[in-house]
């Protein structure tokens, strides 16, 4: 057996592999294959689990998902590592190890771990199985080939469409004002490629939006107008965006990179490829965007798509070079350091509230998109956060509060435990112990994920409640006097960040506040927020004795 890997279990005698406990798991990569895919997978592991006898509890699977995706973000693989964590499996059966992974370094560390635990892992057709005495060699170098194949498909896929970009066609998105036509099909009927033509309704607004850049109006008023007449933008043609608006991003983007609008070259007939590329981090497995070198890109002069003359072109560009106190953009963007800003949040739609001016907090939705989106909430900056300022002071740093905290805490602490049942909470505490044990084994094997994170969090916590419940009532004061210990830190902390810089009292207020809402009821305006001396007392007790629920309104 390998070293370091061994299975916890030795050949079953027959008798007891007919009571082997197996699953399946299947995958497929792209939508260019078919659902068919997942049954026919599905048919090849049934086969072998009848041939071998055993007992086939349940099919995982995951569509459209690529072999490089961490399995612990994979929905079907994940359900099926915490029924494996579980002891609910004995037996995995693929078609091939390059169905659970495709990255060397996450398959070793998988199969291993699962191996140790005692789980056999079968792949039909590449011959893979945990009772044979050389599969380590075997897995390496099956590992090794899937993962070169994902590189080696990657060069070759860039290696098309840059083939395709000569021939005329074009390959990556589709700005807004064009749309993709097929250019012809081959003796198959498939598509030789496709390109772009002008959209001539989107067309007119590209015009319009630069006439207005050009004039003089912001991006905040041109995509206000937008919004208000319903013009569909651009990730209106997108299957995830139930709703897209139009916003500032969308129009100005960033000149450097050749985003937004405003800045997009194709607009002037400059057809720009290669621009960026798209790399997954190694341990978010996340796409991450990549700016290449100029030299790298791949730039054609294609006519044929010009939107706008070379005249408003240059208007737009001798605009955004000005300064902003010049009616331009350079220089702009700084975000403004105000202090509750970001942690206010618009009571009609949700959106963040922030600073729009140096006297104004305002609903970013409505500075960026407009009454059509949001009519938002505005709320002069200086009462907000001489209000907002006065009420912490008297509910959190107020030296009456601490001797009122401490009284009630310590009639919590002494309630609860009068009320507790040593042995129910006993019962309880075992049980829990049981369910973090067993999260933690999950973990290890799937990786943290955010349903895994999730539920180990609240059985932390509940453990910490029931070891708490079970302690003697003689304890309670050196309970209270820690919990205290740590509410005053909390304390100190905002009194100095208040007192030094708005950058580190910001964090400090947020944990104390949390989010704030800003309602407006008439001619009124209100902040809804939670009690603020609760939710610092919360925090240093870590979430264990009171309910933050009630809330208070100013």
């Amino acid at each position: 057996m390998e070293a370091g890997a061994e299975s916890q279990r030795h050949e079953c005698e027959p008798d007891v592999a007919l009571n082997m406990r197996a699953c399946i798991y299947a995958r497929f990569s792209t939508d260019k294959q078919r659902e068919t895919s997942i049954e026919d997978q599905a048919r090849v592991c049934r086969a072998r689990i009848d041939r071998e006898g055993w007992q086939l509890v349940d099919t995982f699977s995951d569509m459209e998902t690529s072999g490089r995706t961490l399995i612990a973000g994979r929905a079907g693989a994940a359900r099926m590592l915490e029924q494996v964590a579980g002891g609910a499996v004995d037996v995995v059966v693929l078609e091939s190890l390059d169905r659970l992974a495709r990255d060397l370094v996450e398959q070793e560390q998988l199969v291993r771990r699962l191996e140790h635990r005692g789980l056999r892992i079968v792949g039909v057709n590449d011959g893979y199985d945990t009772q044979n005495s050389g599969r380590g060699l075997m897995r390496a170098v099956r590992g090794a080939i899937n993962e070169s194949y994902i590189v080696e498909l990657g060069h070759k896929t860039h290696r098309g469409l840059a083939g395709q970009i000569e021939r005329g066609f074009h390959a990556g998105g589709i700005s807004y004002g064009y749309r993709s036509v097929v250019a012809g099909v081959d003796t198959r009927g498939m598509p030789i490629g496709h390109r772009l033509e002008v959209d001539a309704e989107q067309a007119r607004w590209v015009r319009w939006i630069f006439q207005q850049y050009a004039a003089g109006v912001s991006c905040q008023k041109i995509a206000a107008e937008l919004n208000e007449l319903q013009v569909p933008a651009p990730g209106a043609r997108r299957r995830t965006i139930v709703r897209a608006t139009w916003c500032v991003s969308a129009l100005y983007g960033s000149p450097a990179k050749g985003s937004g609008v405003l800045n997009n070259e194709i607009y002037i007939g400059r057809y720009i490829w290669n621009r960026s590329q798209w790399t997954k981090d190694p341990d978010t497995r996340k796409r991450v965007r990549a700016d290449r070198p100029r030299s790298e890109w791949s730039i054609e002069e294609r006519p044929n798509l010009r939107i706008i003359d070379a005249g408003l072109w240059e208007k737009v560009r001798g605009r955004m070079d000005k300064p902003a106190r010049a009616g331009g953009t350079k220089g702009a963007g700084r975000p403004a350091r105000s202090l509750f800003g970001g942690m206010l949040k618009c009571g009609k739609c949700g959106g963040s509230v922030v600073a729009t001016s140096a006297s104004l907090y305002g609903c970013t939705a409505h500075k960026d998109r407009g009454r059509a989106v949001c009519t938002g909430v505005s709320v002069p900056r200086k009462a907000t956060d001489v209000r907002l300022l006065s009420l912490v002071q008297d509910e959190v740093l107020a030296p009456t509060m601490l001797a009122q905290v401490r009284r009630e805490l310590a009639a919590i602490i002494s309630l609860a435990d009068r009320k507790a049942d040593p042995e129910q909470a006993k019962k309880r505490l075992h049980d829990v112990h049981r369910d973090i044990m067993n999260l933690t084994d999950a973990i290890a094997t799937v990786g943290l994920s955010d349903a895994l994170r999730g539920r180990l969090a609240a059985a932390e916590i509940e453990l910490k409640g029931v070891q708490q419940t079970l302690a003697p009532l003689e304890t309670a004061k050196p309970r209270v006097d820690a919990i205290m210990a740590g509410y005053k830190r909390m304390v100190i902390d905002l009194r100095d960040a208040l007192a030094t810089s708005t950058e580190r009292a910001r964090p400090v207020l947020h944990q104390i506040l949390g989010d704030v809402r800003v309602v407006e009821e008439g001619d009124q305006v209100f902040a809804e927020f939670e009690a603020p001396a609760q939710r610092l007392l919360v925090a240093a007790a870590g979430g264990t004795y009171l309910n933050s629920g009630c809330g208070d309104r100013i």
